[in-house]
């Protein structure tokens, strides 16, 4: 019994530390204080530790990003606070531009099936499907997001329904809080510079979440890229400076999960399966001028 005290005491104690870490930390996952003076960091911290976050957790900024480092809202209301600190503003000031930005203004309503259309930059961003085909799904996705794992099967039937009127493309959006999942969109960018992208893609979600740098090598080789350039591509600034991209694309729009599905630039809220898309997809197949318009506009 004493044993057992003894370990729950233990356990308390660490729940309570971990509980109280965000209050005394001085970093904080994914809050960049580089360039910071001593009393601007201070000033930082404290207002990332008395602010609560917007996205509706009931926990202070500093708190939600050490417990959900995930939070899209508490990363961008703390990068906002440090670039105003930063640039010399006092803290009123620095908290009144950060609940001004949409992250302040914590998350949008996403209660329609069907948002109103927005224009997404698609550069060369990968395609499967007839480059002609009317209905355009946009897909920002993480290769180790179990929901997104789920939805790929999905979307691939989707695509079997609708063969020649369907097109899917990928938009890279890892999410920090799984830690392989932005070398795997690395790793599916450098395969691209080789023409095997969906290869790699399928290869990646077949591995389940379960990703390792060794893994997408071997990978890599299975698909017979060139594995000298694969490597060195994988840690390019370049490739790195594709998937940021392809990340702040997705912020720019609001996209702040994975994964986030647009169906000819209107935002789905929906389940990812082919029996919540069809009615979708079938309703987007009357209107073809209309569609065909709202999928080129991100070009």
């Amino acid at each position: 019994m004493r044993a057992q005290r003894i370990l729950g005491l233990c356990f308390l104690g660490a729940v309570l530390l971990f509980a109280q870490d965000w209050q005394t930390s001085e970093q904080l996952p994914s809050v960049d204080l580089t360039g910071l003076s001593p009393a601007q960091k201070v000033k930082v911290l404290k207002l990332l530790r008395e602010t609560g976050c917007s996205c509706g957790c009931n926990m202070k900024v500093a708190e939600c990003r050490m417990k959900d480092p995930g939070c899209s809202y508490s990363k961008g209301v703390s990068a906002s606070i440090v670039d105003s600190i930063k640039q010399g503003k006092n803290e009123t000031q620095a908290l009144a531009i950060a609940k001004a930005t949409k992250w302040g203004q914590g998350p949008p309503d996403h209660s329609a099936v069907l948002e109103p259309p927005v224009a997404i930059p698609l550069g060369d961003a990968p395609v499967r499907g007839p480059a002609q085909a009317p209905v355009t799904l946009v897909e920002f996705s993480d290769f180790q997001c179990p929901f997104c794992i789920a939805a790929t099967p999905q979307l691939e039937a989707v695509q079997k329904a609708y063969p020649t009127q369907v097109r899917l493309i990928f938009k890279e959006f890892p999410l920090d809080s799984h830690s392989q999942a932005a070398l795997a969109a690395a790793a599916a960018l450098a395969a691209n510079r080789q023409g095997k992208f969906w290869p790699m893609y399928d290869a990646l979600f077949a591995q389940k979440g379960y990703l390792s740098r060794n893994g997408m090598l071997k990978i890599a080789n299975s698909l017979g890229l060139d594995m000298h350039r694969f490597q060195a591509d994988l840690d390019s600034p370049e490739v790195k400076r594709a998937v940021a991209k392809d990340i702040a694309d997705g912020e720019r729009i609001s996209v702040d999960s994975t994964p986030t599905l647009f169906v000819n630039g209107k935002r789905f809220n929906g389940a990812v399966t082919l029996a919540a898309l069809k009615p979708i997809v079938d309703g987007e197949l009357k209107h073809p001028a209309s569609a065909a318009k709202a999928a080129a506009g991100g070009r």
